[in-house]
């Protein structure tokens, strides 16, 4: 299993429009990307906190789409890629990371 996580740091100054991402953006993403067989689930988490009490949380968003194989999130993505990323600049001015991750062990 692959896990292709979207992470957008969070920086002081930066936007995120939270109800134009989960209400606009995602179901569109969803939408494209689970066409696709090897598309398993997708997951949102907002950050709250960093480790310690009070601190700032690393990330203001944290998105994980799974898939059965990286050639499968290619498959599913790459079609899409252009709308996808144009979107971006509707809910956010933070350039988000990516990271393509095996998923090891999951309980």
């Amino acid at each position: 299993m692959i896990k292709i996580s979207i992470l957008y740091p969070n920086n002081k100054d930066a936007h995120f429009d939270m109800g134009y991402y989960l209400d606009t953006h995602m179901p569109l993403a969803i939408g494209l990307l689970s066409a696709n067989p090897g598309y398993k689930g997708v997951s949102v988490e907002r950050g709250l906190s960093g480790a310690m009490p009070g601190t700032n949380a690393p990330h203001i968003v944290m998105c994980h789409f799974l898939f059965d194989s990286t050639e499968n999130f290619i498959a599913a993505f790459m079609p899409h890629a252009a709308q996808l990323q144009g979107d971006i600049l509707n809910y956010t001015d933070i350039a988000p990371v990516i990271q393509i991750s095996e998923i090891l062990l999951s309980q």
